[in-house]
């Protein structure tokens, strides 16, 4: 049912809880984990006033998602075949055109839990993606333990 699972990560505390997720579910289902990353390309600091060179942001968004992306790898079991995808674009919109494209089966995605005037200017890429997937989303909310 699940031959390949997507799993987007930022390297936070939640998509690396929704990698053991993932790894777990994959294991059951003798699963392919599809790991991603995106940079995001929305410089929000990209003004004469700011200080921070597009080149460098790139650079750096850059750098985290390919850490991002060894970290939740590092966190499946030995048996599990993964693939990794580094990819720069609107975090929501390149999930969600993996998703299509890709032909995955399921999703497995963590959540912060923002609420309030957080989730409302920071909005919520899982919430984004579960919209709408053309697949299950299966999301892992961070724990507070």
């Amino acid at each position: 049912m699940y031959e390949t699972i997507l799993l987007p990560t930022d390297g936070s505390t939640a998509s690396l809880i929704a990698a053991d997720h993932a790894g777990s579910l994959a294991a059951l289902a003798d699963s392919t984990v599809h790991v991603i990353s995106v940079a995001d390309g929305r410089n929000r600091f990209n003004s004469p006033s700011s200080g921070i060179a597009p080149d460098v942001w790139k650079n750096a968004e850059h750098e985290h998602a390919v850490s991002a992306t060894e970290n939740a790898i590092e966190r499946m079991p030995d048996d599990i075949d993964t693939e990794q995808t580094i990819t720069e674009g609107i975090p929501h919109e390149s999930i969600l055109e993996i998703a299509t494209d890709e032909s995955v089966d399921a999703v497995v995605m963590g959540t912060h839990g923002r609420t309030g005037l957080d989730h409302y200017l920071v909005g919520s890429v899982t919430e984004r993606v579960v919209r709408h997937s053309p697949v299950p989303v299966i999301t892992v909310r961070e724990s507070a333990e």
